[in-house]
């Protein structure tokens, strides 16, 4: 009979080591055929693989301007597999001027595979970048005292255009995290690090090259490998033609000057952006240089965060800018006719006199309610649709039906330009005020964003967009600041067309109020040009309870085939009538007339530049 204890014990002990058997061959098979760890080692033996970078893309206007270019820079490279074997640091940090510490720092850095992912000891890493042409001549001098050294040219960007910095963006190296997200770099690889520098990378950035050069077995270069047959030529980056209109954008960072907000210029037929301006803002060429990180820190450190921008990271309350949205949806609803007169008495007279209201006629109707920024018809409006239980069985649905009108409108979501960072703004839904008034609430529990104050937050963008949106009568097209690129076709998410839940017939009447505001109502400065070009806007003066109040305009014109829409906010800048809409008004004639403004606008423009806005207490 078998003995089952010794038995057991056979079996475990052969069990364990056919295992381990089989795990020494499974590694061997692992390091021999599967792993490259040694053939990548025989191969940097015998070849040396250079990388060749392409010529970024360049950037250019509307008009083919030239914004962007490119110049020659170059980086010292270290192979450290190659430079640690007698590698004299104190020598080394002489040629290149540099203390022998910050070398040694350094070369330890690029060592670091925490901060440098691709490290391998085998293939050329960045040591230092954007070296001065006599600073490479010196080393290159002296280059074969220091083995596994070379020196490597590539493009940086150089700008001949001093404007439109959030536009442009700038260029940083590859972060461990776009190192990890994107095979194509290696660390020292520079990569778009904000506005269409990081939107539009991989097109602006091509494909690079590569040189296979054969070394001895001291490392020294040969020549190339198969005679230059298995190279391969780097694909220089697309070139980028935006629909900014260069000399417009220049002159709305004139008139911001010493304010802080926003402009935002839209074609409304084909949705490109004209003018995108943030205020304070920067010269773009601050972070172009080798010493572009502490520039960045010192912009950090400036009052009023230029490097923030406003445009479309910037979230405020538009205010009367966002009755021309409400009349529509009113009318949409039919809750209100256009001929509606609704009863003010210097405010709404259900809740006594709140919101007040400017002295105007004693019962508006709509476009007469527009032109003269009558804040009780519009509470009037939210109440006819929001309290009225023939039209929807509660509130919650009936509030749900505005919301996706405000929606439609380009509210409380991204536009979806193409700008990396855009904010939503912020449009609430009934289960926030189902939270915060558990017992119940209606119109007049809310009734602030019938106004748009309150709750409703938006950014500039979105309110040059709604102004768009109603110059194209409820059609528009998504916002872009890129209208084409060298070699491929835009996206045509930015091409379809899109429509409001708003009909034309519908906005005509929102376009007839806006027109009056500018002939005989709140923003009547607008009127550039009586009998020649008609502009249609709408003041907004944004309640502000950490000061003074926000100054805001939106508008279009012509008013039939709009050429361009426009969203002003100047932050503390008090009715919108002081700042907004003479900034909207230079803005707009300097686009329409080509650059020729009249004197009256001359004398406008002037004053703007030169008045600043005091701001205590980071107001």
């Amino acid at each position: 009979m078998v003995n089952d204890k010794f038995y057991s014990r056979r079996i475990l002990f052969i069990a364990i080591t056919i295992a381990i058997i089989l795990i020494y061959i499974a590694r061997l098979f692992y390091l021999q055929i599967l792993s490259d760890g040694y053939k990548e080692r025989a191969e940097n033996n015998a070849y040396y693989i250079k990388s060749i970078h392409p010529s970024r893309g360049v950037i250019y206007d509307r008009r083919g301007k030239l914004l962007v270019a490119n110049r020659p820079a170059y980086d010292l490279m270290v192979t450290m597999n190659e430079a640690r074997h007698k590698l004299d640091t104190t020598k080394l940090a002489e040629v290149i001027g540099m203390p022998r510490e910050d070398l040694a720092a350094k070369l330890e850095q690029v060592k670091d595979r925490r901060r440098n992912r691709g490290y391998s000891p085998y293939t050329a890493q960045l040591l230092i970048s954007q070296l001065e042409p006599e600073e490479v001549g010196r080393f290159q001098e002296q280059l074969y005292k220091f083995p596994g050294f070379h020196i490597q040219s590539r493009t940086v960007r150089q700008y001949d255009y001093h404007h439109a910095a959030h536009i442009l963006g700038y260029l940083g190296e590859a972060s461990p995290y776009d190192l990890e997200r994107d095979s194509a770099l290696v660390a020292g690889d520079y990569v778009g690090k904000s506005g269409i520098e990081r939107f539009y990378d991989k097109a602006l950035r091509g494909i690079k090259g590569r040189e296979i050069l054969l070394r001895d077995s001291r490392g020294r270069i040969k020549g190339r490998h198969n005679a230059g047959q298995d190279d391969t030529q780097p694909v220089n980056g697309q070139d980028l033609y935006l629909s900014i209109d260069s000399d417009l954008q220049a002159l709305g960072e004139e008139l911001m000057q010493g304010k802080r907000g926003a402009i935002v210029a839209i074609e409304p037929k084909t949705g490109e952006v004209l003018a995108l301006v943030t205020s304070p803002t920067f010269d773009p060429a601050l972070l172009a240089g080798k010493d572009k990180g502490e520039q960045h820190r010192l912009l950090e450190e400036v009052p009023g965060k230029p490097l923030f921008n406003r445009a479309i990271m910037g979230t405020y309350p538009p205010g009367s800018t966002f009755k021309p949205a409400q009349a529509g949806i009113f009318l949409a609803e039919r809750v209100l006719m256009p001929q509606t007169p609704l009863s003010c008495v210097g405010g709404y007279p259900r809740l006594r006199g709140r919101p007040r209201c400017h002295p105007h006629a004693p019962s508006p109707a709509l476009i007469y309610s527009l032109a003269t920024s009558c804040n009780s018809y519009y509470c009037w409006g939210m109440h006819f649709l929001l309290d009225n239980r023939d039209r929807y069985p509660n509130i919650q649905e009936a509030f749900e039906a505005w919301k996706h009108h405000i929606v439609s409108l380009g509210f409380g979501y991204p536009t979806g330009i193409d700008l990396s960072g855009e904010k939503r703004g912020y449009i609430p839904n009934h289960k926030v005020y189902d939270k915060a008034y558990p017992n119940g609430w209606n119109s007049s529990t809310i009734i602030s964003i019938s106004i748009g104050q309150g709750e409703i937050l938006s950014t500039p963008l979105q309110m040059a967009n709604l102004a768009a949106i109603i110059a194209g009568r409820g059609s528009w097209r998504r916002p872009h600041v890129v209208q084409r690129l060298s070699g491929s076709p835009l996206d045509t998410v930015y091409t379809a067309l899109r429509h409001s839940s708003v009909t034309a017939e519908q906005w005509e009447y929102v376009v007839q109020g806006m027109a009056m505001a500018v002939t005989s109502g709140t923003c009547r400065a607008a009127n550039f040009a009586p009998g020649e070009i008609e502009v249609c806007g709408k003041t907004g003066t944004a309640e502000n309870p950490h000061g003074k109040d926000h100054s805001a305009f939106i508008g279009f014109a012509p008013r039939q085939n709009p050429r361009i829409a426009i969203g002003v906010y100047v932050e503390n800048g008090g009715f919108g009538a002081r700042f907004g809409v003479p900034i909207g008004r230079v803005m707009m004639e300097h686009y329409l007339r080509e650059g020729k403004l009249s004197e009256t606008a001359l004398a406008i423009a002037g004053e703007m530049k030169r008045t600043s806005i005091s701001y205590y207490n980071g107001l």
